[in-house]
């Protein structure tokens, strides 16, 4: 995990007010729609990766899932969330690290990745990846992975990203998992701005 990365998610989450930042949602509606779409049960673990202070997770108890982990690079992020969702303990397991140094020996059912991916430029962290989610996936399980797409951003929060098509991530992830639904849509910011995305679904062969 580099250490600047860590410093600079972190002054991130303690510097500014997140409901203003451009990836916030009050209501992570495409989220919740693929995730419905992938039947995953609500007793199987499912993960949030990169998912800072997100409200997925709140949205996610309130219809049913019990068993939902949250991991970010940013502890301060994490805090935010359990401060929130108090209550809740035992429901939601907590990680702080760096995706590519996550090794759990939990099987998850699904995975839900909103924008980390998409941070990975260097071809061995992708290929990293895609071990990590072939390993870590049940077999069966479900993956929403969600990018900035060829004519969103090339940037995000100072840092560049890559941007895919529904093909793109289609061809990557291939041998061990089957697309079931792709779409673009543009999330409008609480600027005001559109970023336009590429979110797929896929299945663990």
């Amino acid at each position: 995990m580099g250490q600047n990365l860590v410093d600079h998610w972190q002054n991130i989450y303690q510097a500014k007010d997140t409901t203003k930042v451009g990836w916030h949602q009050e209501r992570p509606q495409i989220s919740l729609d693929f995730i419905a779409k992938s039947k995953v049960s609500p007793e199987d673990p499912i993960i949030d990766v990169g998912g800072g202070d997100s409200r997925l997770v709140d949205h996610l108890l309130e219809i049913g899932f019990q068993n939902l982990w949250i991991l970010d690079i940013s502890a301060k992020a994490l805090n935010k969330v359990k401060h929130r969702l108090a209550q809740k303990q035992g429901q939601v397991t907590y990680s702080v690290s760096d995706v590519l140094d996550f090794h759990p020996k939990t099987k998850f059912g699904l995975w839900h990745d909103r924008a980390v991916f998409h941070f990975l430029m260097d071809k061995k962290e992708q290929q990293a990846y895609r071990s990590l989610v072939e390993g870590i996936i049940a077999p069966g399980g479900y993956m929403v992975l969600a990018t900035f797409s060829r004519s969103g951003p090339n940037m995000c929060s100072g840092l560049p990203v890559k941007q895919y098509s529904i093909e793109d991530l289609e061809e990557f992830f291939s041998h061990e998992f089957s697309l079931m639904e792709g779409i673009n849509y543009d999330h409008i910011t609480p600027a005001g701005i559109p970023q336009n995305y590429t979110v797929c679904l896929f299945q663990r062969i």
